[in-house]
């Protein structure tokens, strides 16, 4: 069986090798360059792990996982651009180096090239690969709208927020795993069984990250601190502000976000201190523990010597900061 770092040195490999020579450049070298600024890419990682516990010849999954890790990456360039960011990976964002339609443009491409890339998986599995990745790429849309649809509430709900990001992360995370299963030829139990352990390690993933953003470091991180809370974006950790807060407490929560002046260190400060005083980083953390725990116990069901698990469930140690 393949490492992940060895299948990781595959997957950047075989991004470097797509072809995007075609013109105008001014669609293209955006494409190249969200590409190369690096990331973990946990999403072909992830599927190529779970073809390989059944199979050795994880070639001839590559072109899916890079479908999927195209398809991540133009998520992104769309995201950046309706967030406002400034930087991803610790480079500025595509829309800051050129502008928003070369970001939303390029990005288009991405999504075509992706679709392109998923086609190429055998022909006996062709149609259970693009139903699961079609399915997916909607709900990811719809986690999209309700995260823009949550901007303007002052009421979501915890599990509100939840469905979100599992729309919004989770599924993506879930049918990389999946696709890689289908194209080993897992039995079905396996598969649908691999697709919740990928949802329940995205859920905790995202909430880790909602924690990042706020207590994280930017080396780290490779986005600037507190970049939610500028954005009042209704993270898990602000949803639970708002429930748990008194009256004062609330009162200041939302004064800063309908604050439409202010110095963005005062405000992330301000915040972060009100997330201290509410408690809500404990009620984050155990949650991600409670998924890490869901995760577990999936991945014991599948139907696997232990021997030929052991590299997932490492790697996904590894995404959660965790010793095994």
């Amino acid at each position: 069986m393949y490492s992940s770092e060895e299948i990781l040195a595959m997957v950047n490999q075989g991004l470097d090798a797509l072809h995007l020579e075609r013109q105008p450049l001014g669609l293209y070298k955006p494409i190249r360059y969200v590409l190369s600024i690096g990331g973990k890419r946990i999403r072909p990682v992830l599927s190529l792990l779970t073809y390989n516990m059944y199979k050795e010849d994880v070639e001839s999954a590559m072109a899916v996982a890079l479908g999927v890790e195209t398809y991540h990456n133009y998520t992104l360039l769309h995201d950046d651009v309706m967030d406002r960011a400034e930087v991803r990976r610790g480079k500025p964002c595509v829309h800051k180096v050129w502008n928003d339609n070369t970001a939303i443009l390029s990005g288009d491409s991405m999504l075509v090239m992706a679709y392109q890339l998923v086609g190429q998986c055998d022909v006996a599995c062709l149609k259970e690969v693009l139903d699961l990745f079609t399915t997916t790429a909607l709900e990811i849309g719809e986690g999209q709208q309700y995260d823009v649809d949550f901007e303007t509430r002052m009421d979501v709900k915890p599990e509100e927020y939840l469905e979100m990001i599992r729309l919004k992360t989770s599924v993506l995370l879930a049918a990389a795993m999946k696709l890689g299963a289908l194209q080993a030829g897992a039995p079905e139990e396996d598969c649908e069984l691999l697709y919740r352990f990928g949802e329940s390690i995205g859920l905790a993933f995202q909430l880790q990250d909602d924690l990042l953003d706020v207590y994280g470091d930017f080396e780290s991180f490779g986005k600037r601190i507190g970049g939610d809370i500028l954005c009042n974006k209704k993270t898990y950790l602000l949803i639970k502000a708002l429930e748990g807060a008194n009256e004062t407490q609330r009162k200041e929560l939302e004064a800063w976000i309908t604050a439409s002046e202010y110095d963005a260190d005062e405000k992330v400060a301000a915040v972060t201190a009100l997330y201290n005083q509410i408690g809500v980083r404990q009620l984050c953390e155990e949650l991600v523990n409670d998924y890490f725990d869901q995760a577990e116990v999936l991945l014991e069901q599948v139907n696997l010597p232990l021997e030929r698990k052991e590299l997932l469930w490492q790697y996904a140690l590894g995404l959660l900061g965790r010793n095994s």
